[in-house]
């Protein structure tokens, strides 16, 4: 295996701009870093389940894998559309309870984040399975994968931790932004 390679497209996937970081840095800036880290963990755990799912069952997958892309890409849009809504219409100055970021919304939006899916479809088959076959040795790399992944959404709640104060200070024009790059990965997956 082509470790370079390998780790090259681990990191360009997990760390660039996607729906489940762009939400952990939305939910830094209106709750804090300790709710950010709820919902990382249950994003990290889905992450790291969705790549166990791909690697016991990539050879039936490959059969309905367009069927499922179909549906996944519609769920997930449409999620995306409403998580972008809920974060524009956000206003931090009334406290009210934040449902997106607990463990459980983070867990759930890696079943419906596109890239996520078609991340861990595709870097087990690809990269993994055609050089490795034992289950040891598949099963460390499934394990390395979710903590590449982990590493980037800590990496994104660090940043959000840190521009906070700059966050809150631009709350209407952050909001707005990331409404609009979810709108932009929601319309991404139709193209």
């Amino acid at each position: 295996m082509n470790i370079t390679s390998f780790l090259i497209y681990c990191f360009i996937v997990t760390f660039t701009p996607g729906p489940t970081n762009i939400i952990i840095l939305s939910t830094v800036h209106n709750s804090g870093t300790r709710k950010a880290m709820e919902y990382t963990y249950g994003a990290t755990i889905a992450f790291g389940l969705l790549l166990v799912i791909s690697a016991m069952l990539n050879t039936m997958l490959v059969t309905i894998i367009p069927k499922i892309l179909i549906g996944m890409q519609i769920i997930g849009s449409f999620y995306m559309c409403y998580l972008a809504y809920q974060i524009y219409k956000m206003d931090t100055s009334k406290p009210t309870v934040n449902q997106t970021g607990t463990f459980m919304s983070g867990f759930l939006m890696q079943f419906l984040n596109p890239k996520v899916l078609l991340f861990t479809m595709t870097v087990i088959p690809s990269y993994v399975m055609p050089h490795y076959i034992e289950m040891t040795e598949v099963t460390i790399s499934v394990i390395a994968i979710t903590i590449i992944g982990f590493s980037a959404f800590t990496t994104w709640v660090l940043f959000g931790t840190i521009f906070k104060k700059f966050l809150q200070k631009h709350e209407k024009t952050v909001n707005v932004m990331m409404a609009l790059f979810l709108v932009y990965a929601g319309v991404m997956i139709w193209m």
